[in-house]
C-alpha cells in the first residue's frame, strides 16, 4: 500500500515538473501566446525614432515618404504574422515580393522581439539620408532587447526571435531595392512651354529623375493604380465661362478673401522641407498618433502599418504618374498669364504657400490623404475620433504675431482627408478639379488594394 502511495506521489511530481517546464516555454513568448496578446509599444517606439529623422531632413529623401512606411509596415507584419492564426503572409500577393523565412515548427517565439529586430534593421537600411540614423537605431534596439530578454528569461527563445525578425527584414529590404528603375535615368528636360502646360517657377527645365519618373516606381500591389485616374479639364483661356478658366479663377478669387482659419489650415498641412515633414511624411506622424489614441494590440498595429503604408505608397506613385502624363499648369502660371498679367515680377500673383516643383493635376496630398483615410477606415471603422497634433508647439505668424500651430480634431478619417485636400486650394497651389479628382484617385487606389490583397485567411 505504501509503495502504491509513493508511486502515485512520484507520478504527480513528475507530471507537475513536466507541466511547469512546458508552461515556462509557452508563457508570453511563443506560438501558444499569440501576437494579439502583446501591446503595440514596439511599433509606436520605432515610429517615434523614425519621425525625428523624417522631420526637416538634412538631405532630400525623395518624393515618397510613404515608401518608408510601406516597407517597414510589411516587414513588421511578416515578422509577427506567424503568431496571428487568422492572418497570412503577403507572399504571392505583392509585386515581386520574395518568399519569407519560416519559423521553426513547435518552437517558441516572442513577437515583440521579432518586431523590434525587423524594424531596427529596416530603419537602419532605409533611413540613409541622415547620419543620425545609426545612433538612434542602436539606442532603441538595445533598450528594447534588454527589456525583452529579461521578460522572456530564456536565451534560446530570445535569440531565435531576434534572428527571425532580422531575416524577414533582410528579405524585405532586398526587395525594396528593386522597386525604382528611375534611379539611373537622366533628368527630364522640358521643352514645351505652350499655354496650359506646366513649367517650373524657377524656370529650370531640367527635372531630376527621382521626381519626374516617380510614376514608374513598382507598386506594392499589381493593378492598384489601374483605372483610378480621371482627366483634367480641356484647356481654354479665351472663354471666361469655360470650366478650365473658372477652375483657376476660383483660386484667384479665394486668395483675395482668405480667412484666418483657411490660412491656418493651409499652413498646417503645407509640410515644408524646412521645419516640417516634406513629401507626405506627416502621414506617418498621424499614423503614430492614431495608434497611441486607439491603442490596438500588436497584431492590428502591424496589419494597419502594412495596409496603410501600401495604400499611401501606391497612391503616390499613381498621382506622380498622372501628373507627368498630363503636365497641367499650376495656378500661378494661369493667373499670371491670363487673369492678372503683369510684366513686373514684383507684383506677380503669389499663392499663400509655396508651389511644389511638379504639375497640378492631380493634387498629391488629396491623393495621399484619400488613400490613407480609406485604408484606415477599413481597419478601424467609419466614425473614429482622433486628434492630429503633428505641429503642436511649432510657432507661426498669420498676421497677429507668433502663435502655436496647435492641433486639429476629427470625427473620422474621411473628415481628416477632406481637410487636407481643401487646404491645397486655400494655399493657392491646386485647382478644385485637381483636388477633388486627386481625392477620388487616392480612395480608388486604396479600394483596389483592399480588393486584391487578402490579409486574413479565407
Amino acid at each position: 500500500m505504501k509503495q502504491k502511495i509513493v508511486y502515485r506521489i512520484l507520478l504527480l511530481a513528475t507530471a507537475s515538473l513536466f507541466y511547469l517546464s512546458c508552461k515556462k516555454d509557452s508563457k508570453p513568448d511563443g506560438h501558444l501566446q499569440q501576437t494579439n496578446a502583446y501591446a503595440s509599444d514596439v511599433v509606436k517606439k520605432w515610429l517615434g525614432v523614425q519621425l525625428p529623422l523624417l522631420y526637416s531632413p538634412p538631405a532630400s529623401y525623395g518624393i515618397n515618404a510613404g515608401r518608408y512606411m510601406a516597407y517597414c509596415g510589411v516587414a513588421v507584419y511578416e515578422a509577427v504574422v506567424p503568431g496571428m492564426p487568422a492572418y497570412q503572409s503577403l507572399y504571392g500577393q505583392l509585386n515581386d515580393m520574395p518568399q519569407m523565412p519560416q519559423t521553426e515548427p513547435g518552437k517558441t517565439y516572442h513577437w515583440p522581439t521579432c518586431a523590434n529586430a525587423a524594424l531596427a534593421a529596416m530603419t537602419q537600411s532605409l533611413f540613409t539620408f541622415t547620419p543620425a540614423t545609426n545612433a538612434a537605431v542602436q539606442k532603441l534596439e538595445d533598450s528594447l532587447n534588454a527589456t525583452y530578454a529579461t521578460d522572456i528569461g530564456d536565451t534560446a527563445i530570445f535569440n531565435r526571435s531576434k534572428a527571425f525578425g532580422k531575416a524577414v527584414a533582410e528579405k524585405i529590404f532586398a526587395w525594396s531595392a528593386t522597386d525604382h528603375p528611375w534611379s539611373s535615368k537622366s533628368p527630364l528636360v522640358l521643352t514645351d512651354k505652350s499655354p496650359g502646360l506646366w513649367w517650373p517657377e524657377n524656370n529650370n527645365p531640367s527635372i531630376a529623375g527621382g521626381l519626374a519618373y516617380w510614376g514608374e516606381t513598382r507598386t506594392m500591389v499589381a493593378g492598384s493604380i489601374d483605372n483610378v485616374t480621371s482627366t483634367p479639364y480641356v484647356y481654354n483661356d479665351a472663354d471666361i465661362t469655360s470650366t478650365y478658366y473658372n477652375d483657376f479663377k476660383e483660386i484667384y478669387d479665394l486668395s483675395k478673401t482668405l480667412t484666418y482659419d483657411q490660412k491656418r489650415l493651409a499652413k498646417y498641412y503645407d509640410d515644408p522641407a524646412v521645419n516640417g515633414y516634406p513629401s507626405g511624411a506627416s502621414y506617418i506622424s498621424v499614423f503614430k498618433q492614431i495608434l497611441e489614441q486607439q491603442n490596438p494590440a500588436l497584431d492590428i498595429s502591424a496589419f494597419a502599418y502594412a495596409k496603410t503604408g501600401m495604400s499611401l505608397f501606391d497612391a503616390t506613385i499613381g498621382a506622380m504618374k498622372a501628373k507627368f502624363h498630363y503636365m497641367q499648369e499650376r495656378p500661378f502660371q494661369f493667373i499670371r498669364r491670363v487673369i492678372a498679367p503683369s510684366s513686373d515680377p514684383a507684383i506677380w500673383w503669389k499663392p499663400f504657400i509655396a508651389t511644389p516643383p511638379h504639375p497640378d493635376f492631380p493634387a498629391n496630398h488629396a491623393a495621399f490623404s484619400g488613400a490613407f483615410a480609406a485604408a484606415l477606415t477599413t481597419i478601424f471603422g467609419d466614425n473614429v475620433s482622433f486628434t492630429n497634433s503633428t505641429y503642436k508647439g511649432q510657432m507661426i505668424d498669420l498676421g497677429n504675431g507668433p502663435e502655436d500651430m496647435g492641433s486639429y480634431s476629427y470625427k473620422s478619417f474621411n473628415e481628416f482627408a477632406n481637410a487636407i485636400a481643401i487646404s491645397r486650394m486655400y494655399g493657392g497651389i491646386h485647382t478644385r478639379h485637381a483636388v477633388e479628382e486627386g481625392s477620388k484617385q487616392g480612395i480608388k487606389t486604396a479600394q483596389n488594394i483592399d480588393s486584391k490583397v487578402k490579409f486574413r485567411k479565407q
